[in-house]
């Protein structure tokens, strides 16, 4: 046998011995290419991830983007601001690309947003399905080629009813006279200074050891964050408005717009479907349906529920009306037309409550 054929047979040999072998090494790798991420999104927030918001509304989230995108996107979480920075610096790590995307409160860049703050003045809240929705359609009118020039916006909503958690009862207007209360946005400090408080704005991750060193009196936050930061723990008392809200606070979840851009467009399409209108009445909805067990756990405990009269809820509505002028004629002087916006607000409320 010559040389070459000899070499020739070996070859096939080793082919033969080694085929299964280099088509399963084949199938392996052509396998690991199928699901392997081709993009990498950093999500930052500044809630603990046992907190409702990235349990019930975030995860899910990513979960359902990662799966319809077959694995080619996937997601970094990372709660409680572990990538640095404080929460008021959530909105230029999105920007600036520090993260991909972020979830936070516009109301904690105030004056940088002004627009979304028609959606916390008192009393507007109703629902918080139905005021996310309002919140997602009026964006789209007026908000989110001006407010939001600089990011890709995914969601905005609202949570559930906002009341008053605090250490001695607030059984009225007057019982609020003096005390030193967490709010958490300008238009909630303004309203809470007009109805005799001293407002003392922080972001809700401070407000535990704000309480335990006697920073605060009582805080204003929805249910549903309570059992995250313990607030049951540190008072024992609950002011509710029964039928109306007194206030909410909004959300948005903010990408950054090149980390959007550089997307191919058939990820793009797969973003653009878990986002929008109906994310932001889901997650409004959620956060509201989350206050359930944070509030049972509370009356178990033996917290005292204040559940306000009507005729007392109207002491308030009427005591909390001039934060409603003012906000309508400082947006008026700015040229933002608060008159327009506040009536197309509660129009697109009421549209939405009840669907």
């Amino acid at each position: 046998m010559s040389k070459y054929r000899m070499m020739r047979s070996v070859a096939a040999g080793a082919l033969t011995v080694g085929a299964v072998a280099v088509a399963a090494l084949s199938l392996s790798l052509t396998a690991g290419q199928a699901v392997a991420a081709e993009v990498t999104l950093r999500l930052h927030q500044m809630l603990p991830a046992q907190a409702s918001v990235p349990k019930n509304i975030l995860e899910p989230w990513m979960a359902r983007i990662e799966e319809e995108s077959g694995g080619r996107i996937e997601f970094q979480h990372f709660p409680a601001m572990q990538l640095g920075g404080k929460p008021p610096e959530l909105v230029d790590q999105a920007i600036d690309g520090i993260a991909d995307i972020v979830w936070t409160l516009p109301g904690y860049t105030p004056g940088r947003f002004p627009r979304t703050e028609v959606f916390e003045l008192p009393f507007v809240m109703t629902n918080a399905e139905a005021v996310s929705r309002a919140f997602w359609q009026l964006a789209e009118e007026t908000m989110l080629e001006q407010d939001f020039k600089d990011m890709k916006v995914l969601g905005l909503w609202v949570h559930g009813p906002g009341l008053i958690h605090s250490k001695d009862p607030i059984d009225s207007l007057d019982d609020l006279n003096g005390v030193k209360l967490r709010a958490p946005t300008r238009v909630t400090n303004d309203m809470f200074s007009s109805l005799g408080a001293t407002p003392v704005g922080m972001p809700v991750p401070a407000v535990p050891e704000a309480l335990s060193k006697g920073v605060i009196d009582a805080t204003v936050v929805p249910w549903e964050v309570t059992g995250a930061l313990k607030i049951n723990e540190l008072v024992s008392n609950h002011t509710d408005f029964g039928d109306d809200a007194l206030y909410t606070a909004t959300f948005v979840l903010g990408m950054n717009r090149a980390a959007y851009d550089g997307l191919p467009d058939d990820l793009k399409a797969i973003i653009d479907k878990n986002s929008g209108l109906e994310l932001s009445g889901f997650a409004g909805g959620q956060m509201q349906r989350d206050d359930a067990k944070p509030r049972d756990e509370a009356i178990e405990k033996g917290a005292r529920m204040i559940v306000l009269p009507p005729e007392e809820v109207a002491r308030w509505k009427e005591a909390s009306a001039p934060t409603i002028e003012k906000w309508v004629a400082e947006m008026d002087e700015k040229g933002m037309d608060g008159t327009g916006l506040y009536k197309r607000a509660i129009e697109l409320i009421e549209e939405n409550t009840g669907k």
